[in-house]
C-alpha cells in the first residue's frame, strides 16, 4: 500500500510574471509602426504643447549637407543631438529642435557638372538660372531623402518646418548678414594668397582642405648675389623647395639674423652633380652636411661662418634670369623670423603669390606681388616662357630650364603629406587672387572678441577650448569669396572710379526684399544691378560682384533665421558636432555672429569622436569595412543604433561593426528583459497597493536609494551634456543590480506570498517606481522600446512615455549608511554564492534551495542581519549564523521535504493534512 500524498498541480496558484510586452524586440518591424502612430498622434506638437510654459532649452542643428543617403557618422550625430534633446524635455524644459540642411556649394554643383560631363554638355553654356535651379532640385532630393531617414532613426523634430540654406528667406538673411559686415566696415576686396583648388576653379576654405601623401617634385636652386658684402658678390644662395613650379613667381629670399651662414668654396662634385667646382654657395651652417651630400659636392673649403644679419641689403638675381629676355628683377634678402635651420637650406624663396608667410614679408617691404597662375592652374603671360603649362607638370621645364642657366643644383622627388579638396580628392595651390575677405583685426576686433567668447563657453570635453582657441588665435583674414555659381552672392557693388564697395542701406534693403521673395536667383536677372541701385545711379558706374560666399559664412549664419525668426532664444545653449568643427562649423559660426552681433551664438559646444571599424581603421568602401546605418536598422533596429551611440564613449572615436553591434544586441536583450519582467511583476499593480517609505523593507530601501544615485546621475548628465558612462551604469543597475540580486532575491516574495502580504506590497511598490525610472530615463536613448514598455502599463491613444517628466525622487529615499550597510551585505552574500556554485558543482545540491548554509563572520558582521534573512537573501532554505575571526560558509543538504510550490527545502512539508505537499507559507496562500 502507499502512503504517500496524492501529488496536486499548485502552479496555477503561483503569481508568475504576465505581460503582453513580448521577450523579443522585433525592432526592425515594430519601430515603424511606432512612428506611424507618434506622426498620427502629432507628437510633435503635442511636445511643444506641453512644455509651452517651461523655460527653453535650444540645441542648435549643424545643417548637414544635402547630397546623398546617411552615413553611420550622420546617424551618430543626430541620434546623441536627439538623446540630448529628449532628456532635457523630460528634465523639464522646452527643448524644440528645428532640424536644418546645407544646400549650397561645390559638392552639388559638382555633381550637376559631372551629369552635364556625362551628356558631353558645356556647362558654361548653359544659362545660370537655368543651372541653379537643376543645383536646387538635386539639394531637394537628397534633402527630403535624409529627412526620412534621420525620422527612422526615431529622431524628434520639427521636421515639417525644417531650415535650408537655399529657402528664400535663408537666402535673404545670408545676404543680409554679408550686408552687416560691408556696413560696419570690416567686409573688404584685396589681393592675397588663399587655398585654391585649380580642379574646382574656386578659393576653399581651412575646412575644407585634406591631407594625403603626396609624390612631389623638389629642387636645389641657385641664386646669384648681385650685390651685398664684396666677398658674397657672385657667390650663390642656395634654396630648396617642394614647389618648383613656384620659381617663376619669385620676387625676393628669406634669412634669419640669428641663425649662422656659411659660405663654401666647391673643389670636387661627385658624378652627376649638378654643381661646378669652383662655386661659391652659401647654405645654413647647421645644414651644410645635407645640402652638400644632396648636391653631390665632395670636397670643398669653408670660407667662413657668418650670422644671418649680415646679409641685410643684399640682392640676389633671380636663377630665371634672362630666360625668354625676362626675369630681371632683383630678389632682396629679407630678414624673415619664420625662417629655420631645422630642413632645407636655411634660406626662403619668396613667392608672395603662393603663400601667406611670403605674401606677408614680400608687402611688408613693398615688393609687387605678381599673378603668375590662372583659375585651372596653369601659368598666366606674367610668367613668360611657362605660360599656358600647368603647374602641376612644369617641373620638368623649370629643371630644364635652370640646369641650362646653370642655376639648378640638384633635383628629384619626395612623398609627404600634401595638401587636397575634400570633394575632388585633388591637390591644391596657395594661390594670390582678388578675393573677398573679413578682416579679424580691424576696428571691429573679432579676434580679440571672439577668443574672449571661447573663455566663456564650456566646452564637452574641455580639450576642444584648446583646439578652436588655437586657431582662431594664429587665422588671417576670413576669405569668404568663392568663384561658383551655385550659392548666395556676395550682394555687394564696387564703385569702378574708387575701387570702393558701396555701403548704402537702402540699396541693401531692396536687395534683401528682393531675395526673400525671390531668392537669390534676382542677383541674376536682366537689369538687376539697375534694380538694386536705384534711381540717381549709373549701372555703368559699378561692378556688380558675382562670386558667392563661401559655404561656411553660409552655416555660420544659420543662428540668424533659426534663433530669432523662430522665437528661439540667441545664444542657443548648444553646439553639437563632430570634433572636425572646431576649424569649420563651430569656427565659422563663432566668427559670424562676433562679426555680426558682438556675442558668440552659443552657450556650450560638445564635440563627438569619429566612427571606425572594430579594428579602429578608417572605413572604406575599397576596404569593405563600412557599417551603414541602412543595414543597421534593417537586421537590428533603430534602438540598437541609439544604444551603440549612448554606450560609448562619444567624446572619442568610436567602433562599430558585426561583433560589435551582436554584444549590443545582447546589452538590449537584458535591458528589454528586465522591463519584461518589472512589467510582468507588476500585472494589477494598483495605488492602492503601495505601501509608504517607512512600512518598506530595508532592502527596498536600497533600491530606492540605489535609484536616487541614478536620478543624480542623469541628471547631472542633462545639466553638462556629458552622458560618457550613463547608460552602461544603467545597464549595470539592470544586469547587476536588479537582475542578479533584487529580483533573483524577491521572485520567492513575489510569485508565491499571499497578494496582500506586506513583504510582496513592499516589492511591487518598488517595482513601480523602478518601471516609471527605468522607462522615462531610457526614453531618450531606446526611444521605441521605453514607449512600449511604458503603453503595455498605461495604455491609451494619446499616452506616451516621451511625454512625461522624468520622476521627481524623494530626498528620504537617499540613505548612505544603509547604502554602506548592504554593500557589504552584498559582499558577504558573494561568498556564500560562490560556496554554493561549489557545492552544486560537487553534486551535492541542485539548486540553492536544496542547501542549507553554515556562514560564520566576524562580531562586527553579526548584527547585519538575522539567519532567517540571511537564508532569504542568500536564497537558501536554511541557514544558521557562527561567530569567528573571519567570514567563512560551509553548505550542507537542506533537512526537510521539497515544497511543490515555492521550491524551498523545509522539514514543515508534509506536516499540512490538506496540502501535504506544501510549507505553511505556501498552505496559508493556498487556502
Amino acid at each position: 500500500m502507499n502512503d504517500a500524498p496524492e501529488a496536486r498541480d499548485y502552479r496555477s496558484t503561483v503569481f508568475l510574471p504576465n505581460t503582453p510586452f513580448p521577450m523579443r524586440g522585433d525592432l526592425p518591424k515594430r519601430e515603424p509602426a511606432m512612428l506611424e502612430r507618434w506622426a498620427a498622434m502629432g507628437m510633435y506638437e503635442r511636445l511643444r504643447e506641453a512644455a509651452r510654459d517651461r523655460p527653453a532649452f535650444v540645441l542648435h542643428d549643424g545643417p548637414p549637407y544635402a547630397n546623398g543617403p546617411l552615413h553611420i557618422g550622420h546617424a551618430l550625430n543626430k541620434i546623441l543631438k536627439d538623446v540630448i534633446n529628449r532628456a532635457a524635455q523630460m528634465a523639464g524644459f522646452n527643448a524644440d529642435y528645428v532640424p536644418g540642411w546645407d544646400c549650397h556649394g561645390l559638392p552639388i554643383e559638382w555633381k550637376v557638372e559631372e551629369e552635364y560631363r556625362a551628356r558631353k554638355q558645356d556647362k558654361d553654356a548653359v544659362p545660370v538660372l537655368d543651372f541653379r535651379a537643376e543645383c536646387r532640385a538635386y539639394a531637394r532630393k537628397w534633402l527630403e531623402f535624409q529627412r526620412d531617414e534621420f525620422r527612422r532613426l526615431g529622431v524628434e523634430g520639427d521636421w515639417a518646418h525644417p531650415y535650408a540654406t537655399m529657402d528664400f528667406p535663408s537666402e535673404a538673411i545670408i545676404a543680409g548678414e554679408i550686408g552687416r559686415f560691408l556696413m560696419n566696415g570690416s567686409l573688404y576686396r584685396g589681393l592675397r594668397p588663399v587655398m585654391w583648388s585649380p580642379t574646382e576653379k574656386t578659393a576653399l576654405a581651412e575646412a575644407e582642405i585634406e591631407y594625403h601623401d603626396h609624390k612631389s617634385a623638389i629642387l636645389y636652386a641657385l641664386f646669384p648675389i648681385l650685390k651685398g658684402p664684396s666677398d658674397l658678390v657672385g657667390a650663390n644662395v642656395v634654396i630648396w623647395t617642394t614647389t618648383p613650379w613656384t620659381i617663376p613667381a619669385n620676387r625676393a629670399l628669406a634669412y634669419k639674423n640669428d641663425i649662422e651662414y656659411a659660405l663654401l668654396h666647391v673643389e670636387a662634385v661627385a658624378e652627376g652633380s649638378l654643381v661646378k667646382p669652383g662655386a661659391r654657395l652659401l647654405v645654413a651652417l647647421k645644414l651644410l652636411p645635407d645640402v652638400t651630400a644632396a648636391c653631390g659636392i665632395g670636397a670643398h673649403t669653408l670660407v667662413r661662418v657668418f650670422p644671418g644679419a649680415e646679409l641685410a641689403g643684399a640682392i640676389c638675381a633671380s636663377p630665371l634670369r634672362g630666360f625668354e629676355g625676362a626675369y630681371t628683377y632683383e630678389a632682396p634678402l629679407l630678414d624673415g623670423d619664420y625662417v629655420t635651420d631645422d630642413a632645407g637650406t636655411g634660406f626662403v624663396h619668396i613667392a608672395p603669390s603662393h603663400g601667406e608667410e611670403d605674401f606677408a614679408l614680400a608687402r611688408a617691404h613693398g615688393i609687387a606681388v605678381p599673378e603668375c597662375v590662372g583659375d585651372d592652374g596653369t601659368y598666366t603671360v606674367q610668367a613668360p616662357g611657362f605660360t599656358g603649362l600647368h603647374v602641376f607638370k612644369a617641373h620638368d621645364k623649370v629643371w630644364s630650364v635652370l640646369e641650362s642657366l646653370g642655376t639648378l643644383a640638384g633635383k628629384g622627388f619626395i612623398t609627404h603629406s600634401y595638401p587636397h579638396s575634400w570633394r575632388s580628392k585633388k591637390p591644391v595651390i596657395y594661390r594670390a587672387t582678388p578675393q573677398w575677405f573679413i578682416a579679424m583685426d580691424d576696428a571691429n576686433a573679432i579676434r580679440d572678441k571672439a577668443m574672449a567668447a571661447i573663455d566663456a563657453t564650456h566646452f564637452v570635453p574641455d580639450v576642444g577650448r584648446n583646439r578652436i582657441g588655437g586657431m582662431v588665435k594664429t587665422r588671417p583674414d576670413w576669405c569668404i569669396s568663392r568663384q561658383r555659381a551655385w550659392g548666395v552672392p556676395i550682394a555687394v557693388f564696387v564703385d569702378k572710379a574708387t575701387g570702393q564697395p558701396l555701403r548704402d542701406q537702402a540699396v541693401l534693403d531692396r536687395i534683401l526684399e528682393a531675395f526673400t521673395e525671390e531668392g537669390a536667383d534676382a542677383w541674376y536677372k536682366p537689369s538687376a544691378a539697375a534694380r538694386f541701385l536705384g534711381e540717381g545711379r549709373n549701372p555703368a558706374d559699378y561692378e556688380q560682384v558675382m562670386d558667392i560666399v563661401d559655404v561656411w559664412f553660409e552655416s555660420g549664419s544659420t543662428h540668424a533665421f533659426v534663433l530669432g525668426p523662430r522665437n528661439m532664444p540667441f545664444p542657443a545653449d548648444l553646439y553639437l558636432e563632430g570634433s572636425d568643427q572646431h576649424r569649420g562649423w563651430f569656427h565659422s559660426s563663432l566668427l559670424e555672429s562676433i562679426g555680426s552681433r558682438g556675442i558668440a551664438p552659443f552657450k556650450a559646444i560638445l564635440t563627438h569622436g569619429f566612427v571606425l571599424d572594430e579594428q579602429g581603421r578608417k572605413m572604406s568602401k575599397s576596404m569593405g569595412n563600412v557599417t551603414a546605418p541602412q543595414e543597421v536598422l534593417r537586421d537590428y533596429g533603430a534602438d540598437i543604433l541609439r544604444l551603440w551611440v549612448m554606450n560609448s564613449d562619444t567624446t572619442q572615436d568610436l567602433r562599430i561593426g558585426k561583433e560589435i553591434l551582436k554584444q549590443q544586441a545582447e546589452i538590449y536583450r537584458r535591458i528589454r528583459n528586465t522591463l519584461r519582467w518589472l512589467l510582468g511583476s507588476l500585472e494589477g499593480f494598483s495605488e492602492a497597493e503601495a505601501l509608504p517609505l517607512a512600512e518598506l523593507p530595508e532592502l527596498e530601501r536600497w533600491v530606492l536609494h540605489r535609484l536616487s544615485e541614478l536620478d543624480t546621475r542623469i541628471r547631472q548628465a542633462v545639466k553638462d551634456y556629458d552622458w560618457t558612462g550613463v547608460i552602461p551604469d544603467l545597464h549595470g543597475f539592470c544586469n547587476n543590480d536588479l537582475s542578479a540580486f533584487y529580483f533573483d532575491i524577491r521572485k520567492d516574495a513575489l510569485y508565491c506570498d499571499a497578494p496582500d502580504s506586506p513583504r510582496r506590497r513592499a516589492a511591487r511598490t518598488v517595482l513601480d517606481h523602478l518601471h516609471r525610472c527605468l522607462t522615462t530615463w531610457l526614453a531618450p536613448v531606446l526611444c521605441f522600446t521605453a514607449e512600449e514598455a511604458w503603453l503595455a502599463r498605461f495604455p491609451g491613444d494619446d499616452a506616451s512615455v516621451h511625454l512625461q517628466l522624468f520622476p521627481t525622487i524623494p530626498a528620504g529615499w537617499r540613505d548612505e549608511a544603509l547604502a554602506a550597510r548592504w554593500a557589504r551585505i552584498r559582499a558577504i552574500r558573494g561568498e556564500v554564492t560562490t560556496a554554493l556554485e561549489a557545492a552544486r558543482r560537487d553534486g551535492m545540491i541542485g539548486s540553492s534551495l536544496q542547501a542549507a548554509a553554515t556562514l560564520s563572520l566576524p562580531t562586527a558582521d553579526l548584527d547585519l542581519l538575522d539567519a532567517p534573512a540571511w537564508a532569504e537573501i542568500s536564497i537558501t532554505s536554511a541557514l544558521s549564523l557562527a561567530e569567528a575571526e573571519a567570514a567563512s560558509v560551509t553548505i550542507a543538504p537542506a533537512p526537510g521535504q521539497k515544497c511543490d510550490r515555492c521550491w524551498r527545502v523545509l522539514e514543515e512539508v508534509g506536516q499540512s493534512t490538506p496540502h501535504p505537499t506544501l510549507c505553511r507559507r505556501c498552505e496559508a496562500v493556498v487556502a
